[in-house]
């Protein structure tokens, strides 16, 4: 089994600057990209950055210049460093991790609240 612990959520003022983060745990063989998604209220599930293991980045359009995934690879952490928040970036923030082992599997981490207002 595999866990995945996500941190760094809270409230922030437009303007501010948050950094997530998401450890992995457990039986992990090869983990072949990690990435952030988000999910605000009434809106479906979004992706917000990827990183594989190659180590490029993909954004959703609506964060580039703003947002910067990276990993850690000796931690099995990915981190999402967010900044100039906007109150549309107000939404429960999760983390996703595809393993290899024989097959691909995905798995999601409890979502962490990211609320941004004045």
């Amino acid at each position: 089994q595999v866990q995945l612990v996500e941190s760094g959520g809270g409230l922030v003022q437009p303007g501010g600057s948050l950094r997530l983060s998401c450890a992995a745990s457990g039986s992990i063989f090869s983990i072949t990209a990690m990435g952030w998604y988000r999910q605000a209220p009434g809106k479906e599930r979004e992706l917000v950055a990827i990183i594989p293991s190659s180590g490029s980045t993909n954004y959703a359009n609506s964060v580039k210049g703003r947002f910067t995934i990276s990993r850690d690879n000796a931690k099995n952490t990915v981190y999402l460093q967010m900044s100039s928040l906007k109150p549309e970036d107000t939404a429960v923030y999760y983390c996703n991790v595809l393993i290899y082992d024989r097959v691909v599997r995905s798995y999601w981490g409890q979502g962490t609240q990211v609320t941004v207002s004045s």
